[in-house]
């Protein structure tokens, strides 16, 4: 049928990134949470919370501008390719019977 010319991109998920921050805030917040001491003024729950807040927002935020950077360092590396245009396909069914 014919050939096309085109560019190759290849970029980062940034979901998965964002997820992977989400997920280490979690895990920075549980650890700030119980390695210090217990305020008198909040709960230990109300510390998890304030700092699960914080820990999450920073962590997508900061996953976010990684993938932005492996985005400018990888995508710099783009490669043209040439790919083969397919016709579409006729089914057998469309065929009458005996042809």
């Amino acid at each position: 049928m014919g050939t096309v010319t085109g560019t190759l991109h290849r970029a980062p998920r940034y979901t998965n990134f964002m997820i992977l921050g989400a997920i280490l805030g979690v895990l920075s917040a549980l650890v700030l949470t119980v390695i210090f001491p217990e305020n008198a003024e909040f709960s230990r729950a109300q510390v998890f919370g304030f700092l699960l807040l914080a820990g999450v927002a920073g962590g997508v935020a900061l996953g976010s501008v990684i993938a932005l950077i492996l985005d400018k360092v990888v995508g710099r590396r783009t490669t043209t390719v040439v790919a083969d245009r397919l016709g579409r396909s006729e089914s057998r069914a469309d065929e009458a019977p005996g042809s």
